[in-house]
């Protein structure tokens, strides 16, 4: 049986020089299979929902508070976007023009956090809209349709906190971050491109630079919130946070009453709301399940 994992590690730096250094233990998702992942979902569902709930219609209930339009601007239609972008072509590899963060933000002194990869947007427009008042949210994109459509959103729901760039994060965060008035709390990478050929494993986004950039951003005290569906690119995540384990804290060693498993993986998502790969990972869970489920009757 294949298994479903969404995989959630989140660190914290120490305010203070920790010696000998912190061992650095990871949060997560429990990586369950994926009749445990579905079992949880399908009996919820009403028989007619069962047969004909998609996905997309999952993400929209949601995310249904945002009220967001599905119609877009005319640059965005509903050209089908591209799931998968190398990051390392030549026109990508060009930093982006930094911002006018005060033109930006209504306040570009408030904490600040920075989505890597940003997708839709729908996720971090929530987070926005929900703390509008004390946190400013950046997402880096490196599809350029996203980010339009993304920025059509926050038009539409005349947000000030919240700003939408096409940028290659690993050329363009340390820049952009360098530069913003305010103290960087919270860094997000939430299911990237999992990139699986070994060959192409060059192409993901957690690489020794970015993370280094990233623990280099963050004010002490400052987040870092990582998520996969794929138990691989989870591990290989790990992997590079875990190399900066003398700068980094992981969560059970500040508050131990947030629930965990044995390993370290989170048992749910911290941030208040699922992530739309958390949707889509339980929706196919589900739907496996359900052929499980009527074979068997």
């Amino acid at each position: 049986m294949g298994c479903i994992s969404c995989a959630i590690p989140r660190f914290l730096r120490p305010t203070t020089t920790v010696s000998p250094p912190l061992k650095l233990p990871f949060f997560a998702f429990r990586c369950l299979t994926v009749s445990q992942a579905a079992a949880a979902v399908y009996p919820a569902l009403s028989s007619p929902e069962r047969e004909e709930i998609r996905s997309p219609e999952l993400v929209a209930r949601e995310y249904a508070d945002l009220n967001l339009s599905d119609k877009f601007c005319e640059e965005v239609g509903h050209v089908r976007i591209r799931q998968h972008v190398n990051p390392l072509r030549s026109s990508l590899m060009v930093p982006v023009e930094v911002p006018d963060w005060d033109d930006v933000y209504k306040d570009a002194t408030l904490p600040w956090m920075v989505d890597i990869g940003s997708g839709s947007g729908r996720f971090l427009l929530w987070l926005a809209k929900r703390n509008a008042g004390s946190r400013n949210y950046l997402g880096l994109e490196i599809r350029p349709k996203l980010v339009k459509r993304a920025e059509y959103w926050v038009n539409e729901l005349a947000l000030k906190n919240i700003h939408f760039s096409f940028a290659n994060a690993t050329v363009s965060f340390k820049q952009l971050v360098s530069t913003y008035p305010g103290p960087l709390v919270l860094v997000s990478i939430l299911c990237p491109d999992p990139h699986f050929k070994k060959k192409h494993h060059k192409r993901r986004v957690v690489q020794k630079p970015l993370v280094e950039s990233i623990v280099d951003g963050l004010v002490p005290g400052g987040q870092i919130f990582i998520q996969s569906d794929v138990l691989e690119v989870a591990l290989d995540m790990r992997d590079y946070f875990d190399a900066e384990s003398d700068k980094l804290a992981h969560i059970d060693h500040i508050n131990p009453t947030i629930p965990c498993d044995d390993e370290g993986w989170l048992l749910n998502n911290p941030l208040g709301i699922r992530t739309e790969r958390e949707i889509h990972a339980e929706f196919e869970g589900a739907r496996i399940y359900r052929r499980m489920y009527q074979k068997q009757l």
